[in-house]
């Protein structure tokens, strides 16, 4: 097990997770992809690392970036 380049809670499955977070933030601006990559780290690492906390954090950076969102929009009007 390599706890520094592969960790274990990253590389369950037949994706990484760093190369699904490179994929899917692709096109996101800093924040966006920011707040979409821990979102998607915790959700993938929960089973197998920090369990409900990790479920938690992922709901606190979706809904951080949701708050953002919002506030772009708002400042659009």
């Amino acid at each position: 097990m390599d706890n520094v380049n592969h960790p274990e809670h990253y590389t369950a499955g037949k994706v990484e997770c760093i190369d699904a977070i490179e994929s899917a933030v692709e096109g996101l601006n800093g924040f966006e992809g920011y707040c979409i990559g821990n979102a998607m780290k915790y959700l993938w690492r929960w089973k197998l690392k920090g369990g409900i906390e990790d479920l938690e954090k992922s709901i606190w950076y979706t809904n951080r970036l949701i708050e953002y969102e919002k506030e772009k929009k708002g400042a659009r009007k």
